[in-house]
């Protein structure tokens, strides 16, 4: 781990940060912003490295020197925009006929990216199926960097605390998330919980332990619902009172164990319900607009099916030597040894799921758990292995005639 924290050296990092830049909507996917892609993917794999070996977070400290999180912020703002007014039309066009879907996954990936490399700082301080997946990744990823904003509620500016409060209502969207549970299901009679990336299933013994996801809203709910600024503010109407009273159900002993804390949330609701809460005191908030979607979106308004009609034509139909050249930007953007570094599990086999140990030789990428597995997978795997089989054997080649 050691070895593989040292992915990036600290002035490739500086360089990375500040060549971030802000592009336009039409612009995505191109090479330029494929090269800002690696970028966040390297620095993303950086500080995951850094964090896991509790280094000294050299990122952070770039990122917020080069002013550069606003940069992040905007980014992650056009792809969401990109992911829900252009990929939906993009999909529907007659002429989108790609040789292969991994440029348009880099795009819906990019997002997952941005916000990863986010949570990780704050922590430190086919498309349609993998769409959904990654759609469900970025909510909890989202949830995870919600709760670290509570954390600072007694420095927030006044409107994005009453947006939180009262715009949003965060708190009884919490409670419904507690409802709800949606990194819980059952299948088959066995209880799953979604941790670390991957569903589990939890054995008996293990049915009432809390989970990261759960401690990240009691934290948040914690944070919003006992912090004095938060009670001034929050409009706790009968609707409000009535939704937050239904937390009493979940604070069992069995819980409370697990976040002492909670102690002081039971005490809360206890006195809740055998009082009538006092309006919170009206103030002239002047509130921001989100200024950099409604740009975003006021620029590229209308033209969403021209935007996604340039894109097939010029980023998402790459021809077969383009693919080739891709393959082997990606191939040392997604360093394998690092990959692995960051993956806590073990490899699967490409074919039945089970626990791998063999590696295919030529892309070094799919693995198996054995002979018969990658034989049965070959005809599926056999295109990707062939890219990638080129694509090291490029590499390999540069790096011979580099003096």
């Amino acid at each position: 781990m050691a070895e593989a924290a040292a992915l990036l050296l600290p002035g490739e990092a500086e360089a990375l940060v500040q060549a971030l830049r802000s592009g336009s909507l039409l612009n995505t996917g191109d090479h330029g912003w494929l090269r800002q892609h690696e970028a966040i993917e390297k620095l993303n794999m950086q500080a995951i490295l850094s964090a896991s070996a509790s280094q000294e977070q050299l990122l952070i400290e770039l990122l917020v020197n080069y002013a550069k999180i606003p940069t992040l912020i905007e980014e992650l703002i056009s792809v969401e925009i990109w992911k829900h007014k252009v990929f939906p039309v993009l999909c529907q066009l007659k002429d989108f006929k790609p040789k292969s879907t991994f440029p348009i996954y880099l795009v819906l990936h990019h997002e997952a990216s941005i916000v990863n490399l986010l949570e990780t700082m704050f922590f430190h301080k086919e498309l349609q199926k993998q769409a959904e997946m990654m759609e469900f990744k970025i909510s909890l990823r989202a949830l995870s960097v919600l709760r670290f904003i509570t954390d600072q509620v007694d420095s927030l500016p006044l409107s994005a605390l009453t947006r939180m409060l009262n715009t949003h209502n965060v708190p009884c969207l919490l409670v419904e998330l507690l409802e709800h549970c949606p990194w819980s299901r059952r299948e088959a009679g066995k209880l799953k919980k979604f941790e670390n990336g991957v569903w589990h299933v939890v054995p008996p013994e293990d049915h009432v332990r809390m989970t990261k996801l759960d401690g990240q809203v009691w934290i948040a709910l914690y944070n919003l619902l006992l912090s004095p600024e938060c009670q001034r503010k929050y409009n706790l109407d009968g609707f409000n009172k009535s939704q937050l009273l239904k937390l009493r159900a979940f604070l069992t002993d069995v819980l409370i164990d697990q976040l002492p804390n909670l102690v002081e949330m039971q005490r809360f609701l206890s006195h809740l319900v055998v009082t009538e809460p006092v309006p919170p005191k009206k103030d002239l908030i002047l509130e921001q607009v989100p200024v950099i979607r409604d740009r975003i979106v006021r620029e590229n308004s209308g033209k969403w099916q021209a935007i996604a009609k340039h894109q097939v034509k010029h980023m998402f139909s790459p021809s077969e030597d383009e693919l080739k050249h891709l393959a082997c930007r990606w191939a040392r953007t997604y360093n394998l040894d690092v990959m692995e570094a960051l993956v806590p599990e073990k490899p699967k086999c490409g074919l039945c799921g089970s626990e791998a140990t063999k590696r295919c030789s030529r892309c070094q990428n799919e693995w198996y758990c054995k002979r018969e597995c990658q034989v049965q997978h070959w005809q599926k795997h056999k295109k990707a292995c062939n890219l990638m089989a080129d694509a090291l054997k490029k590499i390999k080649e540069d790096l011979k005639v580099q003096p």
